[in-house]
């Protein structure tokens, strides 16, 4: 069989791997046949694991992570790079969640938090695992502009992710997670701005967040983090569960790492990571987008601090080179 290779535009920025860098990368990837025994912490941190949870999860240590964000396959038919899930009924669904779920959560510290995504046919089964095995603290819904229509049903547009802990005394950094909005309608005490700050660039206000998130832009082919992984999160939604429930230099682990978005941004903002990836190409990915944020630590839609709302951030730059 012939593989074509794709055709980009000129300003497509989608990752791509020579077969040179794929081989390179591949050394950094720690296998199955390379573990004897439990793994050390100096074994895994800033790693990326590639194989299948299931024969890795017996080999971490315990209570080790500082945040979990768990990504599973959602209960859909989906070709992961030629590995298939096949949609099931929900029981089933919920066993597969259960056979994994209650040996991951012990790699978390007593203070330690966990985000577990899915969409509208799973959160059922989802928020089943939260409530057994955590203290259940909200669900987050975010809003994913990208997709197709449905002729006979509402367009899904949205995102469940799940907020547990272990304990109630937890990590959680509101301060670090405040979106920058634009106020349309200033209002001012004595006549000085109240709640809002009067700039060069026009009036902002800085919020705290809500379980709502409507300004995340989902990677697409212009985008430097773009990778062809079907279903990837975007770095600006991750990069807001990190700040909020990780310490700095604390831990992050993704046992279903995809193409590397969780490693990448936990790098990006002075975090250490660990990520579990079955697919050999996607963990190659991972590791090429974590040697390019050696040199770019950007996340769009998020700077100075602070995250803005869709769009708004380049716009202000636009304007700025006018």
């Amino acid at each position: 069989m012939i593989t074509i290779p794709k055709v980009r535009a000129n300003r497509n920025r989608t990752l791509t791997l020579t077969d040179q860098e794929r081989e390179g990368y591949k050394l950094r990837l720690l296998f199955l046949n390379q573990v004897q025994d439990k793994l050390t912490l100096s074994e895994i941190v800033n790693k990326t694991i590639c194989g299948n949870l299931f024969d890795f999860l017996n080999y971490l240590p315990e209570a080790f992570v500082d945040l979990l964000i768990i990504d599973p396959p959602y209960n859909l038919d989906k070709n992961f790079n030629g590995i298939k899930f096949s949609r099931s009924d929900d029981e089933t669904y919920l066993e597969y969640l259960k056979s994994w779920f209650s040996k991951i959560v012990r790699v978390l510290k007593p203070n330690g938090s966990i985000y577990l995504c899915g969409d509208w046919k799973s959160t059922f089964c989802l928020y089943q695992m939260m409530k057994e095995y955590t203290i259940v603290r909200n669900r987050i819904t975010w809003q994913r502009e990208k997709g197709r229509g449905a002729k006979a049903n509402w367009k899904n547009a949205t995102e469940d992710i799940w907020f547990g802990t272990i304990s109630d005394d937890y990590y959680f950094d509101v301060d670090a997670v405040k979106q920058k909005r634009k106020v349309l309608a200033p209002y001012r005490e004595n006549g000085q701005p109240k709640d809002w700050e009067e700039t060069d660039d026009g009036n902002f206000r800085l919020t705290h967040p809500g379980n709502f998130w409507d300004d995340i832009s989902i990677p697409y082919w212009s985008m430097p983090e773009n990778t062809d992984h079907p279903t990837q999160k975007p770095e600006k939604l991750i990069a807001k569960l990190i700040l909020a429930s990780c310490p700095p230099n604390g831990i992050v682990l993704d046992p279903f790492l995809g193409s590397g978005t969780t490693s990448v941004t936990a790098k990006k903002l002075g975090r250490k990571y660990v990520g579990i990836e079955m697919n050999e190409e996607y963990c190659c990915w991972a590791e090429k987008r974590l040697a390019l944020a050696d040199s770019d630590v950007t996340i769009q839609g998020y700077s100075n601090g602070v995250f803005w709302e869709r769009n708004t951030l380049n716009l202000q730059l636009r304007e700025k080179v006018k």
